[in-house]
C-alpha cells in the first residue's frame, strides 16, 4: 500500500526556493549603506578639495611648487637646505622674477604650504577612494551594477590629478605670470563634475532599487529635461568664474550695475588675435560672467514657476530649496563685485556655488525619481 501524500510537507518544499531567492537579493543589494557613508565621505573631501584650490587661486600660491611628484612629492621640505632648493626652483619661473622677486624664503613658505596641501589633500582623496573600492570589491559587497560607477570616480580622480599638473605647467614658462585660465576652468569644472557624480549616486544609493525602479514610472519628464539643461547652464556658469577667477577679472570693475560707468567695459577687444579677449581680457571676462547670470536668473525663475505646477510635492520643494539658493548665490555675485573679490567673499561664493549646483542635481533627481506620496499629496 502506497504512503499518503503529506500536504505539510509538499508546502515546506515549496518555500524553499524561496529561501533561496531571498539571498541572491540580499547578495545582490550589496553594502549600499556602507558604500554611500564612504561616498559621503568622498563627497566632503571633494567639497573642502575644492574651497582649498580657492584659496590657492586667491593667495596667488598655485606655482610655488614647480615640480609634480605624486609619490616622492608627499613629503615637504625637511629642513633648510630642502627650503632653499624649492625656493631656488621657484625663483626661475616667470611669476617670481617679474611679480615676486620681493620675496624672501618666510614669504615663499607661507604660499608653498597652500600648495602643499592642495595636492596633498588630492593625495589622500585618492587613498580614501582607493581603500574603499577595493575593500568592497575584496569583501564582495559593491551591489550589482555598481562596479563600474565607483570605478568612474576614482578614474576621474586620476585625470584630474593629471590636468592639475597640466594647468600648472601653463605657468612655468613663457611670460605667463599666473596658470592659464581656460585650464584653470577645466581643472575646476572636472571638480564638479566628480562631485556631481558623488552626489548622484548618494541619492541613488539613499533608496532601494526596487523603490527607484517603481519611482521611475511616475517621473516627471518635463521638469526632469528643463532640471538638466538647469545643471548645464549652471555649469556652464562656473566654468565661466572659473575664467573670472584665473585673470583676476573679478577685481577690474567693481561699480553695478554699470563697468566702468557703461553697460560695455572699455575696450572690450583691446587683445589680438579676437578669441583672447574671450579668455583673457578682464573686463569681457567679467561683462560675460554678469550677462550670463542675469540668464541664469530669468532661466531659473522659469523653471521654478512650472516646478510650482508639479503634482508631486517633494519634487517641487526641491526646486525650490534650489532656486533659493541660486538667488543666494545671485546676490553674493554682485556683492563679490563690489567689494573687489575680498578673499572671504570671494570663496563664500565659490562655496554657495557648490551647494547651487549640488541642489540642483537634487531637483533634478527627484523629477526623475519621485517620492511616493498619498493620493491626497
Amino acid at each position: 500500500m502506497s504512503e499518503k501524500r503529506k500536504l505539510f510537507v509538499e508546502v515546506q518544499t515549496d518555500q524553499r526556493p524561496q529561501i533561496a531567492t531571498g539571498a541572491i537579493d540580499r547578495a545582490k543589494r550589496g553594502a549600499r549603506g556602507a558604500i554611500r557613508v564612504w561616498l559621503m565621505l568622498l563627497f566632503a573631501l571633494v567639497v573642502v578639495m575644492i574651497a582649498v584650490g580657492g584659496l590657492t587661486r586667491l593667495t596667488d600660491s598655485g606655482l610655488s611648487i614647480t615640480e609634480w611628484k605624486p609619490l616622492t612629492g608627499a613629503m615637504p621640505p625637511m629642513n633648510a637646505a630642502d627650503w632653499q632648493a624649492e625656493f631656488d626652483k621657484y625663483q626661475q619661473i616667470p611669476e617670481f622674477k617679474v611679480q615676486n622677486a620681493w620675496m624672501t624664503l618666510e614669504d615663499f613658505k607661507s604660499i608653498y604650504w597652500w600648495e602643499w596641501g592642495h595636492r596633498q589633500l588630492g593625495r589622500v582623496i585618492g587613498l580614501v577612494w582607493a581603500l574603499g573600492f577595493f575593500g568592497f570589491l575584496a569583501l564582495r559587497k559593491i551591489p550589482t551594477g555598481w562596479t563600474g560607477r565607483l570605478l568612474l570616480i576614482g578614474g576621474l580622480g586620476g585625470l584630474q590629478g593629471a590636468i592639475g599638473w597640466w594647468m600648472v605647467s601653463s605657468g612655468l614658462t613663457g611670460t605667463m605670470l599666473d596658470v592659464a585660465s581656460y585650464r584653470l576652468a577645466t581643472h575646476l569644472g572636472l571638480a564638479f563634475v566628480i562631485l556631481g557624480f558623488i552626489a548622484w549616486y548618494i541619492l541613488m544609493l539613499g533608496r532601494e532599487e526596487r523603490d527607484l525602479m517603481q519611482a521611475r514610472r511616475s517621473k516627471d519628464a518635463k521638469l526632469f529635461s528643463l532640471g538638466t539643461g538647469w545643471m548645464h547652464f549652471a555649469f556652464l556658469q562656473i566654468l565661466i568664474g572659473a575664467l573670472v577667477a584665473g585673470i583676476d577679472a573679478g577685481r577690474s570693475y567693481t561699480d553695478w550695475p554699470t563697468m566702468g560707468g557703461q553697460f560695455l567695459p572699455p575696450d572690450p577687444m583691446m587683445l589680438e588675435p579676437a578669441w583672447r579677449n574671450f579668455l583673457e581680457n578682464p573686463g569681457l571676462v567679467q561683462f560675460i560672467h554678469r550677462m550670463t547670470g542675469y540668464l541664469l536668473l530669468g532661466f531659473s525663475i522659469m523653471i521654478f514657476v512650472k516646478s510650482r505646477k508639479a503634482a508631486n510635492r517633494v519634487t517641487s520643494g526641491a526646486f525650490m530649496v534650489a532656486f533659493i539658493a541660486l538667488c543666494g548665490q545671485v546676490v553674493l555675485g554682485i556683492y563679490t563685485v563690489i567689494s573687489a573679490a575680498q578673499m572671504h567673499v570671494a570663496l563664500t561664493h565659490q562655496i554657495l556655488a557648490v551647494a547651487t549646483f549640488v541642489l540642483i542635481l537634487r531637483a533634478r533627481f527627484h523629477a526623475a525619481y519621485p517620492v511616493p506620496q498619498s493620493v491626497r499629496g
